[in-house]
């Protein structure tokens, strides 16, 4: 087993060395989405057709944060950008499993061409005990965000709220200084990204089937104490399924750091709710005989 485990490691490694070593210097697309993130310009970022080359499809707000980077060359900031997400696979897995991480391919052709799939494994992983970070989710990828369905099955309407509520204040921000740009968005890229999905290497399934399963993943995960199911479902629901997508897995050895554990007060609220709708059962009921009066002559 561990020759095997081993043998796949190996492997992994030398697929992502044959990416950069080979493929990068002949068909010169490394950072092929990062490019997305660094061409437009903050007055008409959705100006090139979704699915072309260098389109830019995400919210407003990520338009806003993404457009530091025009302060930059190109060639700089794509070394800052694959730095960053390098770093993020040494976090996620930590002295134990980051090799494991960088050997999965999935997570070398993300890095290859620069997308945000291993940031939101590493919001995904901080959400369980910051949920403020799943804010970054939602104004990226959104659809990811039906991992949140963790909180409402579990009922932990305090993270809930926070993960929503951190959201809604940015989009409410957003919208008093950029309105245009959202209905652009509406528009140009999240109405026309249903109908039409882009030409690129995909697995063809589509959206409206992939939600449902995700979704039921999340509420069974939810149910069972399952974290792994919220990342497993992130991935299962991008807006396009990509094989790069599956590299939110990434996500899943840092679930089980104490530090990244949900809080307790979280844990006892779900405790204490799963205990009320539970019916205490007779034989648990105090019927303790009455005690015997003393007698005494009177």
């Amino acid at each position: 087993m561990r020759a095997l485990r081993d043998g796949a490691i190996l492997a992994g490694l030398l697929f992502l060395a044959y990416l950069f070593l080979v493929v990068a210097p002949q068909a010169k697309t490394v950072g092929f989405d990062a490019l997305s993130y660094y061409l437009y310009g903050i007055d008409n970022p959705y100006w090139l057709a979704h699915g072309t080359m260098g389109s830019f499809v995400y919210s407003p707000i990520a338009a806003r944060l993404f457009q530091l980077d025009a302060l930059l060359p190109f060639w700089q900031f794509l070394w800052l950008w694959l730095a960053l997400l390098v770093g993020t696979v040494l976090w996620l897995g930590g002295r134990r499993y980051w090799l494991w991480i960088l050997a999965f391919p999935p997570v070398a052709l993300e890095l290859y061409h620069g997308n945000v799939h291993l940031l939101i494994a590493a919001a995904i992983a901080l959400g369980f005990r910051y949920p403020v970070a799943w804010a970054f989710v939602l104004v990226t990828k959104v659809t990811p965000g039906i991992g949140l369905l963790w909180f409402a099955v579990r009922r932990e309407w305090r993270n809930l709220a926070i993960a929503l509520g951190a959201t809604a204040v940015l989009v409410a921000v957003s919208l008093a200084f950029d309105f245009r740009l959202w209905q652009q968005w509406i528009e140009r890229d999240l109405l026309v990204s249903f109908q039409q999905p882009p030409s690129q290497p995909q697995i063809a399934i589509p959206l409206l089937l992939r939600l449902p399963a995700a979704a039921a993943l999340v509420i069974w995960g939810a149910r069972t104490n399952r974290k792994w199911t919220v990342p497993m479902a992130a991935a299962i629901a991008m807006p396009v399924l990509w094989i790069a997508a599956f590299s939110v897995l990434a996500a899943l050895p840092a679930l089980g750091r104490p530090e990244l554990a949900e809080r307790r007060s979280a844990i006892r609220e779900t405790e204490a709710l799963a205990a009320l709708s539970v019916p205490a059962s007779p034989r648990t009921t105090d019927q303790r005989a009455p005690e015997p009066r003393a007698s005494g002559l009177g």
